[in-house]
């Protein structure tokens, strides 16, 4: 099915350094495929699989929603270290769907593992049978609509069918836009890395734009590499590096009942295999799978709904890391201060506020604030040579730097955010019509 892939793109996006896009290749032990279950009222990829046809061991943050879907729970409860599949659907988040939706994702996995084990069959030496308990989903999109679970199942043989071995960048592009719901861009990211002497891929692809706040994961992210690492030390890993990435970034402070990040690993590299995360070969490692989840955490936070602005806040000097953090965040979330931004408006007042309302210690003496490198606040008073006119300018960028010094410690914390536009309330109005 030909994509204009045009119509996804926000042309503003391209004026920034998020708007480059990393070309994701080859990564062994991955097979995509994406098709159209028609979950949408007009023609596009909707349902997207990654298969791992020798397995792939894997780790998983999900939601701390009250709420959670019921994929969430499905992927919660299976006990296997490898999964052979991963099946991802949007317009729907089969939450708030009850033992109908659960049902739903048993009678799916029930047929996708009988059509990838007649793939096996054909395809492989030394076949193995895929069991339902072998498959991952992830679901995005309405809750409370009823899950489309015989759409999905009728489009199964289709999805088996269109695997692809071998990927590329029209590929992997395929697989990200086919996650979005409302994102304007897909999102994706690359890094390399070595593993002792043994070279390795990290990839990985994210969807969000909208009901965006760190609670542990925040939105659909998934990344694949093909080093030999236990799920013990992925899991460790992935649960270390959210907390500066993903956990890192708001665009409404709404938290989703779907949220999870997931990370696969093939081992087709070879390397020998890493299963303690102290172990010094994993360090270049760490850096390089931080480095594509913070990549991509930006792109999800460049990509709030109705978005025109990038905006990062800085909290240093604080007495804590969950300070530093409450401070970012009061600051990233605050509607008054988003609304400025979007207005072009340098009204500082509206930081000064979200400081105080955190109820974090701070010393009013030593208190710095600056929006870019333009100082406004300096020991807690206005900069005597604060310039209105040079701040007004700054505020025309479409990335936005909000840095604030609390003088009391020595941690730190950077959040993600966007501006809060009219285009945000028509998406959301509109969202289900």
């Amino acid at each position: 099915m030909a994509i204009n892939f045009n119509r996804f793109f926000n042309p503003d996006s391209w004026n920034s350094k998020l708007g480059d896009f990393q070309d994701l290749e080859h990564i062994d032990g991955v097979s995509i495929s994406t098709t159209s279950a028609n979950l949408y009222n007009h023609k596009r990829d909707d349902l997207v699989m990654f298969y791992f046809r020798n397995g792939a061991e894997y780790a998983s943050v999900y939601t701390q929603s009250k709420i959670i879907s019921e994929n969430i729970k499905w992927n919660q409860s299976l006990k296997k270290k490898k999964i052979s599949a991963l099946l991802v659907n949007a317009r729907n988040a089969n939450a708030f769907t009850g033992k109908k939706g659960y049902q739903g994702l048993k009678d799916i996995a029930d047929e996708l593992s009988l059509k990838l084990s007649d793939k096996q069959k054909k395809d492989e030496e030394n076949p193995k049978r895929i069991k339902p308990n072998e498959i991952l989903f992830g679901c995005t999109g309405t809750i409370g609509e009823k899950f489309p679970t015989e759409k999905i199942k009728t489009n199964i043989s289709e999805l088996v069918e269109n695997i692809k071995y071998t990927q590329n960048k029209y590929i992997w592009a395929k697989a990200a836009l086919g996650i979005m719901t409302t994102d304007l861009t897909p999102k994706l990211a690359m890094e390399e890395a070595k593993i002792g002497n043994t070279h390795v891929k990290i990839y990985g692809i994210a969807k969000g734009s909208g009901m965006i706040f760190p609670n542990m994961a925040t939105t659909l992210g998934f990344i694949f590499t093909d080093a030999n690492i236990s799920s013990n030390v992925l899991q460790k890993l992935i649960k270390k590096n959210i907390e500066t990435t993903f956990n890192a970034i708001s665009c409404d402070g709404d938290t989703s009942t779907n949220d999870m990040v997931s990370i696969f690993s093939t081992g087709i590299a070879k390397n020998h295999k890493v299963k303690n995360i102290n172990d010094p070969k994993i360090k270049e490692f760490d850096l390089a799978l931080h480095s594509v989840l913070l990549n991509l955490a930006k792109r999800v936070a460049a990509d709030g709904e109705g978005a025109s602005k990038f905006i990062t806040v800085t909290v240093n000097c604080a007495k804590t890391t969950e300070d530093a953090k409450k401070v970012a965040f009061s600051i990233a979330n605050s509607p008054l201060v988003k609304t400025a931004v979007a207005g072009e408006d340098c009204n500082y007042g509206r930081v000064i506020m979200a400081i105080g309302k955190s109820q974090v210690d701070i010393n009013l003496n030593k208190l710095l604030i600056k929006f870019g490198d333009i100082k406004i606040v300096e020991k807690g008073q206005l900069y005597n040579l604060y310039n209105e006119i040079e701040a007004k300018e700054y505020m025309r960028n479409k990335k936005i730097e909000i840095y604030v010094e609390l003088g009391i410690g020595k941690k730190s914390f950077e959040a993600y955010t966007m501006d809060l536009t009219k285009k945000y309330i028509e998406i959301n109005g509109d969202y289900r019509t």
